[in-house]
């Protein structure tokens, strides 16, 4: 049984007049994030630290010689239960300038309990050309906890994930990564969903605006050639640009998630006719547990027994006929009409597209 499980159809993307922004259809080639890495320490967590200090111990001796405090020879005696080391990772976006600040994460790479309370030490962060481009720094930000009585008993409790933390606007940008837009005169808008009739229509709807300046390469990338003059106003020109409006290509699809029992479906979607029967077969199992009693004045003892029980349940169905469904809201209703959980609807939506009365893309998660 699925207690719990929903159904969510969803229109995506639905046809309208005002259609939707090439700005948030697409981006613009090199204007991306890139990603940043970086290795510290966490300081601070009241005995929460690593307890296997092998590189903990390490990190912290190598620390401390930076502040002219020489304990390499001595690296086995440090105490490292207030301290863990961590992985620090960043997306710093396209064209952020020295002094910015960006939001960065922290996780926890040995075995310590929780970062709950920590204090990030100064951690350079690295692009993949290991060049350090940000510095990240400060109190870490846990969604969670861990909660432990301290007795004997080692109850504890413990709510989301305590080792992994953020820290929002935690890091200073040091160095701009230099961004090239433009290439010979043109620049490049790649499509968030690869589709050749989106493509087509993104480069017409341009073409309306800017006449003969947008050409369709692939199902990706469409180009624009920038006009006469639009160099020294660049930033206006691509504003302009990413407010034009287009009416995307909606691909008839289906998404089956069978692990949350999610099924999202586009407005495109076609059935033909057909003719379903809907059953289910329910099996359920109990375990029980009594006591034998030996008879009075017996030399017996009382014993524990077990047992089962095991009912099975077939429901009936019918034979339904389902008549040509063009529209989504359609199917939905007339899925629905016959009660059938989520994981019967993606055994019956699987086996009308092996049938060929459906007429969609199936994607399971």
């Amino acid at each position: 049984m699925l207690a719990g499980l929903w159904l969510l159809l969803s229109l995506a993307w639905t046809t309208s007049a005002d259609g939707v922004r090439v700005g948030d259809l697409a981006m613009v080639a090199g204007a991306r994030d890139n990603q940043l890495v970086g290795y510290g320490l966490v300081v601070g967590l009241a005995g929460d630290g690593d307890k296997n200090p092998i590189y903990t111990q390490q990190t912290i001796a190598n620390m401390l010689q930076r502040y002219g405090i020489n304990l390499q020879s001595q690296v086995a005696t440090l105490s490292s239960k207030n301290v863990a080391v961590v992985m620090v990772t960043a997306d710093i976006a396209a064209f952020a300038k020295p002094g910015a600040r960006i939001d960065v994460q922290v996780s926890s790479m040995g075995d310590a309990k929780s970062l709950q309370g920590g204090v990030l030490l100064q951690t350079p962060l690295l692009g993949a050309d290991n060049k350090v481009y940000a510095v990240a720094q400060g109190p870490v930000s846990l969604g969670g906890f861990t909660a432990g009585s301290g007795g004997g008993g080692g109850a504890s409790v413990t709510k989301n994930h305590p080792t992994v933390a953020q820290i929002i606007n935690g890091a200073l940008v040091e160095h701009e990564i230099q961004t090239t837009i433009i290439h010979d005169g043109t620049i490049e808008l790649l499509l968030r969903d690869p589709d050749f009739t989106t493509a087509a229509l993104t480069a017409e709807a341009i073409n309306d605006v800017f006449t003969n300046a947008a050409l369709a390469e692939d199902s990706t990338s469409v180009q624009v050639h920038l006009p006469a003059g639009a160099e020294s106003g660049l930033v206006d020109f691509i504003a302009r640009l990413e407010s034009i409006e287009v009416t995307p290509n909606m691909p008839a699809r289906i998404i089956l998630n069978e692990r949350t029992g999610t099924i999202v479906a586009t407005a495109t979607i076609h059935i033909s006719s057909c003719a379903v029967s809907q059953g289910s077969i329910t099996i359920s199992v109990a375990s029980t547990q009594g006591a034998s009693q030996p008879n009075p004045f017996s030399n017996g003892r009382t014993a524990a027994t077990k047992g089962s029980s095991t009912e099975v349940t077939e429901n009936k169905s019918a034979m339904v006929t389902l008549p040509e469904l063009p529209t989504v809201e359609k199917v939905a209703t007339a899925l629905n009409a016959l009660g059938v959980t989520p994981r019967d609807m993606m055994a019956i939506f699987l086996t009308m597209k092996q049938a060929g009365a459906l007429q969609a893309e199936i994607i399971i998660r």
